[in-house]
């Protein structure tokens, strides 16, 4: 059986990722770590199979994505973030998905909605 989560090959893209994120998951990430969220364990660029999520908490098996402009604008980004999303549902794992405005816009409704799905 092929490991699934965090797979070898994949180690330096998860650390390239980590010290390149993006203001909206310095913001999230900022409220998630060190499990000050519900005392939950999150998990930043986390892989499942040959995706890394941005954030991942395995005891409650939930990602969360925060999809920026890239991701309305190119139509090979929306089927690619589809099949990326069947596929780790596929897993057993639920998805919710952000924008970067939610993110900067409405983080107290952005962590009720998380809240309400860790709940």
């Amino acid at each position: 059986m092929t490991k699934i989560y965090n797979q070898y090959s994949q180690k330096q893209i998860r650390k390239d990722l980590r010290n390149k994120m993006t203001a909206p998951e310095i913001v999230l990430w900022s409220k998630l770590k060190n499990k000050q969220f519900n005392n939950c364990k999150f998990r930043r660029q986390h892989g499942i199979g040959k995706f890394i999520v941005d954030f991942y908490c395995p005891e409650l098996k939930l990602v969360i994505e925060i999809d920026g402009a890239n991701h309305f604008f190119d139509k090979d980004s929306e089927k690619y973030d589809n099949d990326r999303q069947k596929f780790i549902e596929s897993q057993g794992v639920k998805v919710l998905r952000f924008t970067n405005n939610d993110i900067l816009d409405n983080l107290n409704e952005v962590m009720e909605i998380i809240g309400q799905k860790i709940f």
